[in-house]
């Protein structure tokens, strides 16, 4: 991604920083194949290198940043190749002031000697055993009066908003997981769910994502009312709707969507009455979404609207009666996260939300939910997956063109 993309946000945070403070962000300490480099870091510096840091600092107004990276070392780079050189840092996020680990320590204290606030990038949670946390401890003991402060409420605040770059990523990874959806329905039949699930990852990494946004869903039948359904074991049968609810994601910018088919290619009757009710759902709740409103807000509005539904065709008496059948939110920020670490406070302009209306019928074995991604604009918003597939007619169409292998 352009240089420009993460000038812009170390500068969104220096100006939230408070006069006289520093920041300290780490990528991870140690590469851990259960983790990824943390998201802040990367949102600061858009490097996925392990072990690095960045400080960021404002004293008496004048601004500062360093990032410490690791310095060539010939036979690690046999193994695991070779760091990235100050040069090449400099030109993909413009920090100008690039040194290595060892002078770390250096920086770090004659910082502190000048600021009486450091923000450490802890997180969402404080874990008592993290690298980070141990870190403020000993800084504690070592400077007595420091105010170490956890800097995620300014990360939120920053990553509520989407550059216009990073809405191209996400578009991007919305196009690659459109991709991966009509391969597994070029392969649908009564095979496992696993199998259908393989046809998504192997395409979305032919078309070039660089991970998944999580762990894919493939529930058919009963299991699609379980919401966070993974085990993906069982056998798909005729008759059945499937629903998937998948994403990839393009240098940790993230796609999520759901979507719910019929195994056997048509919907019945039944199947068509309630998967309508839930389009419809998705669509008044796309018309509601603008600045100004909260996902809270949308919330109530698909709940009215299944109140009023769901007693037309018998299902409820009362209002009460619809967490029975829906019981989730409508909405989440989507960005370097699936679940992005954003405020949830009233929408705004630049961000990105997820629209997944669903009902999940037990008793029938029938669980639907269709999930877009919009980016709230300046009146209202945008479907950035409106190509994907999604109303009867066309799934139907689709399945019957001989599309399916």
């Amino acid at each position: 991604m352009d240089q420009k993309v993460f000038i812009e946000h170390r500068e969104k945070m220096l100006d939230l920083m408070k006069d006289n403070s520093m920041l300290i962000s780490f990528s991870r300490p140690k590469p851990d194949v259960k983790k990824d480099v943390n998201r802040n870091y990367y949102y600061l510096t858009g490097n996925f290198e392990f072990e690095n840091i960045i400080i960021l600092s404002k004293i008496n107004g004048v601004k500062r940043e360093y990032m410490f990276i690791q310095e060539y070392d010939a036979q690690k780079a046999k193994w695991v190749g070779a760091p990235l050189s100050k040069e090449e840092i400099t030109s993909s996020n413009g920090v100008q002031d690039i040194l290595y680990l060892e002078d770390f320590e250096d920086i770090l204290e004659r910082t502190l000697k000048m600021v009486p606030t450091l923000y450490i990038d802890f997180g969402l949670q404080t874990d008592m055993l993290s690298y980070e946390y141990q870190f403020a401890q000993n800084l504690k003991k070592e400077y007595e009066g420091l105010m170490i402060c956890n800097s995620n409420d300014l990360f939120q605040k920053c990553r509520t908003i989407k550059h216009p770059l990073e809405v191209q990523q996400i578009r991007k990874a919305i196009d690659i997981t459109k991709k991966g959806i009509e391969e597994i329905l070029s392969h649908m039949g009564e095979i496992y769910e696993y199998q259908l699930e393989s046809y998504f990852d192997q395409a979305i990494k032919y078309y070039g994502a660089t991970g998944f946004a999580f762990p894919t869903i493939a529930a058919s039948g009963k299991n699609a009312c379980c919401l966070h359904y993974m085990q993906n074991t069982d056998k798909v049968k005729k008759g059945d709707l499937i629903l998937f609810d998948l994403g990839c994601s393009l240098d940790m910018y993230c796609s999520d969507i759901s979507r719910t088919f019929p195994v056997g290619g048509k919907f019945t009757d039944r199947q068509k009455l309630l998967y309508n009710i839930v389009l419809k759902g998705q669509e008044i709740v796309m018309n509601a979404t603008k600045p100004g409103i909260t996902t809270q807000d949308l919330n109530q509005i698909l709940t009215q609207y299944y109140a009023v539904e769901l007693k037309k065709i018998g299902l409820i008496k009362n209002e009460k009666e619809v967490s029975k059948y829906y019981y989730h939110g409508v909405s989440h920020h989507i960005g370097l996260d699936c679940h992005d670490n954003c405020e949830y406070t009233p929408l705004q302009p630049g961000s990105i939300i997820s629209c997944e209306p669903g009902l999940y019928l037990s008793e029938e074995q029938i669980g639907i939910r269709i999930e877009d991604d919009l980016l709230v604009t300046e009146y209202g918003c945008e479907n950035l997956s409106k190509n994907i597939l999604k109303t009867v007619e066309e799934i139907e169409a689709y399945m019957a063109g001989g599309n399916r292998k």
